[in-house]
């Protein structure tokens, strides 16, 4: 079992500044998320981490998350796992959450009320829970190296969270999140670290 699984959300993308609902859509990153996928990857090969050696390594296949990962220096030994794909939003790709509720009502809001043509909040959630599940399954440490809204659920999941308390887990890009273990019990060791970028 996985006493420890960091995850690492890619670089900012031009949609990303802008805000744009970049799931399937394959954008690159931009010069500054280069620069933070360098330097998250040199706090991870700092103490306490020290390149974390034994530690399995897995990215989503979309370029700007496998950037990240070869960019801090572990692409080398990373894996790809199509679950840590982002959320399919369907007509909403590429939307900003203002457009989106230009067309769906005021109050719209998607960790309640999902997207349209895309991948259900349950579908997310199985997705997730997939994630952990292998996780849990794995005789080591893990690093994943993702998109905002599936490590969002992965981390709603991870405390046995329905998908939706993922909504109150804000994530930026080439944040540093820490998932472990607590009295026995699923635990948040760290969320949404930026500090490599200060």
């Amino acid at each position: 079992m996985a006493a420890r699984v960091l995850l690492v959300r890619h670089g900012q993308t031009a949609w990303s500044l802008s805000g744009r609902h970049t799931g399937r859509t394959d954008i690159p990153l931009q010069p500054e998320g280069r620069e933070g996928a360098r330097l998250v990857g040199k706090r991870l090969h700092r103490d306490p981490w020290g390149g974390l050696p034994e530690t399995l390594v897995r990215t989503s296949p979309l370029s700007r998350a496998r950037e990240t990962c070869e960019l801090a220096g572990f692409g080398d030994r990373a894996e790809e796992w199509p679950e840590l794909q982002e959320w399919d939003y369907g007509q909403e790709e590429g939307l900003t959450p203002d457009q989106i509720r230009e067309r769906r009502g005021a109050d719209w809001m998607i960790w309640r009320d999902g997207v349209t043509g895309g991948e259900t909040l349950q579908e997310l959630s199985d997705r997730a829970d997939t994630v952990v599940a292998r996780l849990r399954a794995a005789d080591r440490d893990a690093v994943l190296f993702a998109h905002g809204h599936i490590l969002r659920a992965v981390g709603a999941r991870w405390l046995g969270r329905p998908v939706d308390f993922a909504a109150h887990l804000r994530l930026l890009p080439t944040s540093l999140s820490e998932l472990g273990w607590a009295y026995g019990e699923p635990a948040v060791l760290r969320w949404n670290d930026t500090g490599h970028l200060e």
